[in-house]
């Protein structure tokens, strides 16, 4: 029992000695694994694929238009049907003034740097979640290791108190509660199993496998000792909407200038069958409507994001610091309950039983012994699981499963 338990201590990347598993899979492939598989990665990426084809839109320059007109087609007297017609063909091209199609441009492409930055924090997302699932495996693979044990030790127990109540050193309800031990033994065994059945099922359920065939590397790592820092991924993504929020602010702008369109074409006159060109243009009035209060908002917003991207980076960094000191501290506990506390259960344990086998101690003192090893191993599984979600939270905010962009990944 010791051996496991001390097996699954933050060892950095060791394994148990005398595996049997060659090749077992490593935390890297399982996240690339269910990346590979996931819809939320594919979502993501047609959402970039939105994005450029909003870009390829943008570039696009107003439509011309064609106007066929027919003045004195059809009246009465000399107006008869067709006689005085005139026949009018114009072709107007609407002109973009205050440099709307750049600005316009300009934010597309903004578009897409965020729409790419967004992909990244999806593969950060998910890498945190298999993470996490992951060393749920290896804990409750460890678990499974201290249950057996734990079956081996109360049988082992029972055998001790038969041969104490054969010669009549102990009553005869210490082979009944004996026996209740191993029962409740078996039952934590089972249970243990399930959990990391349903572990496993939860982990290749990223990507599709076998839970039955699934094997993992032991050894749950340490965090980083180089301290990383801020992931880029987040960072990305505040700076993409920032600067997307300032391309709004021309876009804003531009449509304050009043677009102008010019026409030209032909007249056909029938009662001379002649034609004449005509020519004009057409400039609205930026009397009343300049596009104030959409310039106003787009300015708001874009301070606001600015603001929020600082706060935002002040408060991932608190928040690491934070972490980085909670797993610390759930990683000297778990340590400290290994090579502290449990070794010294253990000998006590061993103390009690020969005790009792000379007749020094009851069974009781065998049990409360015992009791004591399982109430710390509990104690090693909530600072292991505490220190899971820290470490996958570490993780997550310094982009150890960080990507370069898109563009880079993809063909």
């Amino acid at each position: 029992m010791h051996i496991h338990m001390r097996a699954a201590l933050l060892a950095g990347a060791a394994l148990l000695a005398g595996s049997v598993w060659a090749q077992p899979l490593t935390l890297d492939q399982a996240v690339e694994r269910a990346i590979a598989a996931s819809p939320e990665l594919r979502a993501g990426e047609a959402g970039v694929d939105a994005a450029r084809a909003g870009q390829l839109q943008a570039r696009v320059r107003p439509n011309p238009t064609v106007s066929v007109d027919m003045e004195n087609g059809v009246g009465t007297g000399g107006y008869g049907l067709f006689r005085q017609s005139e026949l009018t063909v114009t072709y107007s091209q609407p002109l973009e003034r205050g440099g709307k199609r750049e600005a316009r441009m300009a934010l597309a492409e903004r578009g897409v740097v965020l729409a790419e930055a967004q992909w990244r924090l999806v593969r950060l997302d998910i890498a945190q979640e298999v993470q996490r699932a992951y060393i749920d495996v290896q804990i409750a693979e460890q678990m499974v290791w201290i249950a057996e044990d734990r079956v081996k030790l109360e049988k082992e127990m029972r055998t001790e108190a038969i041969r104490r109540m054969r010669g009549y050193k102990d009553p005869l309800f210490v082979e009944t509660r004996a026996d209740a031990r191993i029962l409740e033994a078996e039952l934590a065994l089972k249970e243990a199993q399930a959990k990391r059945q349903s572990a496993r099922a939860l982990l290749v359920s990223f990507w599709g496998g076998a839970p039955d065939s699934l094997v993992i590397a032991e050894g749950i790592e340490k965090p980083d000792p180089r301290d990383p820092p801020l992931a880029e991924a987040d960072a990305a993504v505040f700076d993409a909407a920032v600067n997307r929020a300032r391309a709004q602010v021309v876009v804003e702008q531009s449509r304050a200038h009043q677009d102008y369109t010019v026409s030209g074409g032909t007249r056909f006159l029938r009662e001379t069958n002649d034609v004449a060109v005509l020519g004009g243009i057409s400039i609205p009035l930026g009397r009343f409507d300049r596009n104030q209060g959409n310039i106003a908002r787009a300015q708001a917003e874009r301070r606001q994001l600015e603001f929020q991207s600082e706060a935002s980076r002040l408060e991932r960094l608190r928040r690491l610091a934070s972490l980085r000191a909670d797993a610390d501290a759930a990683r000297v506990r778990a340590e400290g309950i290994m090579n502290d506390v449990y070794p010294k259960a253990v000998k006590t344990l061993g103390q009690v039983r020969e005790g009792y086998a000379r007749g020094g101690f009851l069974f009781a003192d065998v049990q409360d012994a015992a009791d004591v090893i399982i109430q710390i191993q509990g104690q090693w599984a909530e600072a292991m699981t505490r220190y899971r979600d820290l470490l996958a939270e570490i993780d997550r905010l310094t982009g150890r499963f960080d990507a370069a962009p898109l563009a880079e990944n993809i063909p």
